[in-house]
């Protein structure tokens, strides 16, 4: 494999690695409103500048908990739109080099080595394309 440049995302004690042509901003603390009839994963919605972005508790969504409190949201783009991935502290870039072997968990491309460890490659598309992810909203923010 090529290295591919990616941010590593600490999701609980975990560290995830995205694709970095995916990624558009991290936003620190932005001010999020609930959704009542969202499902679970969906913590609500906020807007950045002008746009309404969903955002997701990530480790709901990988099926290892919850992130208690929301600092850092990572905006991806998708191709339902923009979406926010809440993380447990502030990503970082690196190159992931070689694959690692395969990952158990759902959404996810494999582990791969960077630098200072090994990280596991989340697929953005498949991580919210999970029927409880999007229940009953789309990626716009309307809910259905």
């Amino acid at each position: 494999m090529t290295s591919l440049r990616a941010l590593l995302i600490p999701v609980g004690d975990d560290v995830y690695a995205l694709d970095a042509a995916v990624v558009r901003e991290v936003v620190s603390e932005p001010q999020i409103t609930a959704l009542p009839t969202a499902p679970a994963t969906i913590l609500g919605v906020f807007n950045l500048r002008g746009e309404v972005v969903p955002v997701f508790d990530t480790a709901a969504l990988l099926g290892v908990g919850r992130i208690p409190a929301v600092r850092f949201v990572l905006v991806a783009t998708t191709s339902a739109g923009l979406a926010g991935l809440v993380l447990s502290g502030l990503p970082k870039v690196a190159l992931l080099e070689d694959h690692a072997g395969p990952s158990e968990l759902r959404a996810t491309l494999g582990m791969y080595v960077f630098s200072d460890g090994v990280a596991v490659l989340l697929d953005i598309e498949a991580l919210l394309a999970q029927p409880s992810a999007t229940a009953s909203l789309d990626l716009h923010g309307a809910v259905r």
